[in-house]
């Protein structure tokens, strides 16, 4: 896939918005744990709350956590392999790498999860705030697999949009659970959101420069 210049020049400039984005955002997150927009913005998401969108929720977020995320991406990487696709798994497995990241900024930063006297909790969590894992590891794998369901042209068309437009969907859930579940704050989903684009695109380039 080839980049003409002019678009070159946009997709680094975006890329170091991003970049800058997150910097300043892991700056804010650092000295004011939590912020009025956290607390007003986890208002909002929880303002209604009864127990099937409780259930829904949950089961928007339990993709992404362990061992379902491994099985996951071990799942997605052998179908591939078995239908001749070896770089593809392997660059699906390369995503698992997104958890590893989450975890060594969220040890730096060691920001503490929303307390219970600020927001229902509906789901326990006990690792570090900041970045959301779930976020980044949602738009990193599901994000990955939009764009082979775009490459892969021989993929019958109607699997193609019905994986992508699935994807999309949980990429875009996940935020408001996480919230919505007392897990996370705004900033924490935005966070994971900015590092898992940037990830992604790290990812993605090299898997086109190969093609």
């Amino acid at each position: 896939m080839e980049i003409t210049p002019r678009r070159r020049r946009i997709l680094t400039y975006i890329l170091i918005i991003i970049v800058i984005g997150f910097i300043l955002l892991t700056a804010l997150v650092s000295f004011f744990p939590p912020s009025v927009i956290d607390i007003e913005f986890s208002e909002e998401i929880q303002e209604r709350q009864f127990p099937l969108l409780d259930f829904v929720m949950k089961a928007a977020s339990y993709p992404g956590y362990m061992p379902y995320s491994a099985i996951i991406v071990a799942g997605t990487a052998l179908a591939f392999y078995v239908r001749k696709h070896k770089k593809e798994a392997l660059f699906v497995l390369l995503t698992a790498a997104a958890g590893l990241v989450s975890t060594i900024v969220k040890a730096l930063v060691d920001r503490p999860r929303p307390a219970k006297e600020l927001v229902r909790i509906v789901l326990e969590t006990h690792q570090q705030s900041f970045p959301s894992g779930h976020v980044m590891f949602y738009v990193v794998f599901f994000g990955f697999l939009t764009l082979l369901m775009y490459m892969l042209k021989h993929i019958h068309q109607p699997t193609r949009w019905a994986v992508s437009i699935f994807n999309m969907a949980l990429i875009f859930t996940i935020p408001i659970s996480r919230i919505y579940l007392g897990a996370h704050w705004f900033t924490d989903v935005l966070g994971g959101f900015l590092l898992g684009i940037l990830y992604l695109f790290g990812l993605s380039y090299f898997y086109l420069k190969q093609r």
